[in-house]
Order: structure tokens, then C-alpha cells, then sequence
């Protein structure tokens, strides 16, 4: 029904009017008995639970960080069998989108681009709509993924950082420190070991018992991702997300005209896979089994979930495929993953 939908209408839509509208119908999901409804429907089995993060997590697949900037769509998004969502990014300081047009589909490769931009109400914002869910029991596990605000030099960023930490970390069940996006100027520097170190190092120290993570993009080399990998054992953070959006264009399906049309931004979806696949293998070859790696990029189906985890990942994510496949995706994963004994790490 919702491939016939897409392809009768969603795709002729304005990729992010289409991507609005949906986002406002999941939100409506998250409301009293409509939830309880839907949840009961789409709900893990119990035999997905995973344990990962210091946190039981009702499945091992969750919504990557993009698609609820403001947690807006938590509680719908765990009734559509989410095991955790992850929101943001956000910022210290709120900020607007970029200009449009900002979001665009490779429907031959089933791939968005997006420069949005860290969009986001700010830190302190967001954190008192987190702080409603928190003690709530019925919720997924609620991440939170935060990054540098658009109007802040490079060079304060750690203060930034930390500003956003100190709001978020007591709300969120896990925080991600995104220096990986490439839709906000020079961010990617803030990977290089000598600004990344004092980054980390500061933001672990300010988030307390709350576990912190590291979004690296796709684009690092190999030994660019074994020198992070080292860090974060030497600063004993709990683990990676493995990957953001590219910024490579190679191998798509999409006509160049299309693709060129769209310009920058950070590319999403299968196109990813295989990259995601590598350093997600490369990591967990480099980490000590505690320590997780939450693995992003081009995940479709549960045999691509399955495909993670036995790679060594602790956790699933996906986004770009929501919008293809529409607001059952998860209840198929998770029933494509049921029966099956999983086992994330090595």
C-alpha cells in the first residue's frame, strides 16, 4: 500500500514537504490511546532485547539521528517499533535551516541528499522536551546527538560542545558528539586527532555517567579511523557511530543531471552501504568488545541488520529508508530479525 502511495504520490511531492507531512503524522502516533494502539501492534518482540551502552534495548534497530531534530516524534516513533531514537543534532544555540531547497531524493539509488544544516531549537530547548519523556516507561531509549552551533568559531567549539552537554546529558540515555557532518563549515576538521582529543576528553568529563559516542563520517581514511578508534579507547568513551552522510557522489544510478542538480550535501542510503560495512568491520578489529559501535548507513531490510550486527555492531540505525518504505519499516525489521538469536560485538 505505502510503495503504491510513494509511487502515485510522495514522489511527486517536494522531497522535504513529503518528509514534513510524514513527520506530523508520526508525531500524532505518539498521542494517548493512538499510541497504545499502534505500539501494541508494532512492538518488539522480547526476544530482540539487546544489552549495549550500560542499557536494555527493546530491539537492536533505532532511528538515526536527521530524521527528529527536536524530539518532537520520540514517543511515535518507538510505537512504529523503534528500540531508540536518536535526536538531533542539536545545538547549543538555535539555528534556522539552510536555504532551500535543502532535501532532494536519488529514487534510482533509493538515496537522499540533504544540506539542512543542523536545524534545531537549541540545547536548552530541547533538553526541557526531553526532560517530559525522561521518567516516562513506556519510550524507547532516547540518544541524543549533538554538534557545533553554525555562528561559533572552530576554535570554541569544546566550549560549545560543552554548553550543549551540560543541558542534554541529563535527559538523554546516551549522547553522540557529531564532528562528522559535512552541511556545517569545517566541522569535518574537528576529526583531526589534535581537535578531536581535548573535544572528547571535555565532553566525557561534563556528561558524567552518561555514555558518550563519536559519529565519524564515511569519507576518513582508514588510518584516520584507526587513530580515532584509539582515542577512544585512550579516553575510555563507550563507543563509535559508523557513519554519517558523504560527500562522495560515486557509483550512483542517478543521472548526473539529477545528481548535479541537487549540489552539496551529504549523500544517504545504499550508496553508503558498503563503506559503512568496512569501517564497521575495521572497528570492531580495533576496539575492545565493551566498548559499542552503532552502525549507519544503507540499511534496508533485517538481513542488513542481521549483516551488522554479525559485523560486530551493537546497535542498528537507519533513516533513509523510512521515507521509501514508509511507517511500517521497523515493525518488518523487527519481524525479519524475530526468532533469531542476535549478538552484537565480536
Amino acid at each position: 500500500m505505502y510503495a503504491l502511495l510513494f509511487r502515485l504520490v510522495l514522489r511527486r511531492l517536494d522531497a522535504e514537504r513529503a518528509h514534513h507531512l510524514g513527520y506530523l503524522v508520526i508525531r500524532m502516533l505518539g498521542l494517548g490511546p493512538l499510541r497504545a494502539a499502534i505500539g501494541r501492534a508494532c512492538r518488539p518482540d522480547p526476544s530482540l532485547a539487546v544489552e549495549a551502552l550500560g542499557l536494555r534495548f527493546p530491539s537492536p534497530f533505532g532511528v538515526a539521528a536527521g530524521f527528529d531534530k527536536a524530539g518532537h516524534a520520540v514517543l511515535g516513533l518507538g510505537a512504529l517499533g523503534f528500540g531508540h531514537v536518536e535526536v538531533g543534532t542539536v545545538t547549543a544555540l538555535a539555528q534556522p535551516r539552510n536555504p532551500r531547497p535543502r532535501l532532494f531524493r536519488l529514487i534510482q539509488d533509493r538515496a537522499l541528499i540533504n544540506r539542512m544544516g543542523f536545524n534545531n531549537d537549541g540545547a536548552q530547548v530541547v533538553a526541557a522536551r526531553l526532560a517530559r519523556l525522561h521518567q516516562r516507561r513506556h519510550r524507547p531509549i532516547i540518544g541524543v546527538n549533538i554538534g557545533k552551533s553554525r555562528m561559533v568559531a572552530l576554535d570554541d567549539a569544546i566550549g560549545d560542545y560543552l554548553r550543549s552537554t551540560r543541558a542534554l546529558a541529563p535527559v538523554a540515555d546516551y549522547l553522540v558528539v557529531n564532528v562528522s557532518s559535512p552541511n556545517t563549515p569545517g566541522l569535518r576538521e574537528l576529526q583531526d586527532l589534535n581537535r578531536l582529543a581535548p573535544l572528547l576528553a571535555a565532553v566525557r568529563e561534563a556528561a558524567g555517567a552518561t555514555p558518550v559516542l563519536v559519529k565519524i563520517a564515511p569519507d576518513l581514511g582508514d588510518d584516520e579511523v584507526r587513530g580515532i578508534a584509539a582515542l577512544v579507547v585512550e579516553l575510555r568513551l563507550a563507543g563509535v557511530v559508523a557513519t554519517n552522510t558523504t560527500s562522495s557522489r560515486v557509483g550512483l544510478e542517478t543521472s548526473r543531471s539529477i545528481v548535479d542538480a541537487a549540489g552539496d550535501g551529504g549523500l544517504s542510503g545504499p550508496p553508503v552501504a558498503r563503506r559503512a560495512v568496512e569501517l564497521l568491520r575495521l572497528l570492531r578489529d580495533e576496539l575492545p568488545a565493551e566498548l559499542a559501535i552503532v552502525s549507519v548507513g544503507g540499511v534496508e531490510t533485517a538481513a542488513d541488520v542481521r549483516q551488522r550486527l554479525e559485523s560486530g555492531a551493537a546497535l542498528v540505525q537507519g533513516y533513509t529508508a523510512f521515507l521509501y518504505a514508509g511507517p511500517l519499516w521497523a515493525r518488518r525489521l523487527d519481524r525479519g530479525l524475530r526468532g533469531q538469536r542476535l549478538t552484537g560485538g565480536r
